[in-house]
């Protein structure tokens, strides 16, 4: 029905927002593009590029604009180990303290499964409720997160590790 994988058709970056803290969810680059796509991150500020998926691309253009990568991969159409949810956590809060107008982006191939359940667990942790945070993202990335990975959502309990108590809306990271 949809040629959304055909190479001709990528799906457009999407920027979710909550709270003053933001995401932007991407598909794969690959070497060809990297220069646009580093123009992408720099429209939306993001600093920090977090790889889901096998890596597809070298990191030094990145770097050298200022950009970290780091790779936090796992399987595709899963939901992520306890220790990538905690590093993605710590990533995200980094960043927000280092620079709170900057935004964190995450790509796996697609951008449908893995990048957009990460960000799911990061708008959890600052107070969503899970299928709040699934529409939110599934507002910008139409078929977004799967049966399985819905699940893992759904059971997940967050612990407000991106939100500090008596913070204001906007400051939720100290």
């Amino acid at each position: 029905m949809s040629n959304m994988k055909s190479k001709g058709s990528r799906p457009a970056p999407s920027e979710i927002e909550y709270r003053g803290v933001r995401f932007l969810i991407t598909d794969r680059p690959t070497e060809a593009i990297l220069p646009s796509y580093i123009e992408e991150l720099k429209r939306h500020n993001a600093q920090a590029v977090v790889r889901v998926c096998e890596p597809s691309y070298k990191t030094d253009l990145l770097e050298k604009e200022g950009i970290t990568v780091t790779d936090l991969e796992f399987d595709d159409g899963s939901f992520p180990p306890a220790e990538v949810v905690t590093e993605w956590l710590d990533i995200v809060r980094r960043q927000a303290r280092a620079d709170p107008t900057s935004c964190v982006a995450v790509h796996c191939v697609a951008g449908l499964g893995r990048a957009p359940v990460l960000v799911a667990l990061a708008l959890m942790e600052l107070g969503l409720k899970y299928e709040d945070a699934v529409e939110l993202i599934r507002e910008k990335r139409r078929g977004a997160i799967n049966a399985k990975q819905l699940q893992f959502l759904e059971k997940y309990k967050p612990r407000s590790r991106l939100r500090k108590n008596g913070a204001k809306a906007g400051c939720s990271i100290q």
